[in-house]
């Protein structure tokens, strides 16, 4: 192996280790709702509103964080996303009002999240490998996502039931901080972008102009609506959710767990499976797949191993579709703004997971079920995977004319 391709596969691996611990921190906030709302007396949906603002900050912030990137390389989004991260778990620790939970939980979390997470990320490890390995880098930097989860979920619960969630919260704003000393391997990358595959000289206007008139581009937007909407309503609200149905806190730990344990086996199978087949095809299946598992559990009993069964059904397809949805965004387009058109996507990825989180504490609040979110959350998976099947994944004609003239 030469020296370069070393350093790329280090790089890679830093790649990874930086999603796990963005991802491991974000999937623990589920564990503060009970403890958080029993302290100061709310119901559930203020805490529930609180990360509901985490994800549509995310949301928002994704697409100039994925700009900015862009333009000048991933080093300062990911530094800055780290210190937001770290200040926003320390506020919430710290906070002693609904606003200040709601600015340190939601805002500052959430533009944090946006700095150092998929959507910054990803488009820099697509960069670093050949095209014929870059859904796979996709996948394996998705796994990593979900392995943060399998392993900091079940330490952030410890850090609560051994030293309170105040310590425990300000324990992981400094494991945040970590994320900074892992921005070096980006270092060079706005350079290494100037003309990725020798793409067709694009302004960033001219690029949004193009996605926007593009209606299969909106269909992605359309379906990662809905997966943002089923993923965040059931991180936040399942291990409340499970406590209601009468089980330990453990069961719910061990849910989640099995939701990102599996969800490794899920996204590394769906970057492969990306750079063999239709990804349009795959992402319609997985919503297919989710529309059955919901209503499948829904429809039987609930013991510990229907929710099992379900965590590692569920598991499976959980961030599959990321692969697919990213890798889709660089065939069409091209990699030159990958970070921005893909934040836009993702945008849409939060709005959904707003709607799902604050839906579901609203409507627990108000007629004390989630019944009605539960269903709802497969209507829409089955929905979101008919209108799939209609989406064009050819590359748009700019970049077709260019691959002919080549």
């Amino acid at each position: 192996m030469t020296q370069y391709k070393r350093l790329i596969s280090l790089a890679i691996i830093l790649a990874c280790v930086l999603l796990a611990i963005n991802f491991g921190l974000r999937s623990s906030m589920g564990f503060f709702m009970k403890p958080i709302s029993e302290t100061f007396g709310y119901g559930r949906e203020i805490f529930a509103f609180s990360l509901a603002l985490q994800n549509l900050f995310w949301g928002l912030s994704q697409p100039i964080a994925g700009a900015i990137a862009d333009r000048y390389g991933s080093v300062k989004v990911i530094v800055g996303g780290a210190l937001l991260y770290s200040l926003g778990l320390y506020i919430t620790a710290n906070a002693g009002s609904i606003w200040e939970l709601h600015t340190g939980a939601g805002i500052l979390i959430g533009m944090g999240i946006s700095g150092t997470g998929f959507g910054v990320v990803l488009p820099a490890m697509a960069r670093m490998v050949a095209p014929e390995r870059r859904a796979f880098a996709l996948g394996l930097g998705t796994a990593a996502g979900s392995a943060g989860q399998v392993l900091l979920i079940p330490v952030a619960r410890g850090f609560i039931e051994s030293y309170g969630w105040q310590v425990a919260l300000i324990i992981m704003a400094v494991g945040a901080l970590m994320m900074i000393l892992l921005a070096p391997p980006f270092a060079g990358d706005a350079a290494s972008k100037r003309n990725p595959d020798n793409e067709p000289n694009q302004t960033l206007r001219e690029a949004l102009k193009e996605a926007s008139g593009h209606f299969h581009y909106w269909l992605l937007v359309a379906g990662f609506f809905v997966c943002g909407f089923q993923l965040a309503f059931i991180t936040v609200h399942m291990p409340a959710y499970l406590s209601d149905q009468g089980f330990d806190s453990s069961v719910a730990a061990a849910s989640l767990a099995l939701i990102g344990l599996f969800n490794i086996i899920g996204s590394l199978g769906s970057g492969f499976l990306s750079g063999i087949y239709s990804m349009k095809w795959l992402l319609v299946y997985n919503y297919a797949g989710r529309a059955i598992i919901l209503v499948l559990f829904l429809v039987f009993p609930i013991s510990t191993f229907s929710v099992y069964a379900f965590s590692i059904t569920t598991g499976l397809l959980w961030l599959a579709t990321v692969p697919p949805t990213s890798g889709l965004v660089a065939q069409m387009f091209g990699l030159r703004y990958m970070g921005t058109l893909y934040g836009i996507v993702f945008l849409s990825h939060q709005i959904g997971s707003f709607t799902g989180v604050w839906l579901g504490g609203y409507l627990f609040d108000n007629t004390g079920s989630y019944d009605v979110v539960w269903w709802a959350t497969a209507i829409i998976a089955a929905i979101t995977a008919f209108i799939h099947i209609f989406i064009d994944e050819r590359p748009v004609a700019r970049l077709r004319l260019n691959a002919s003239t080549a």
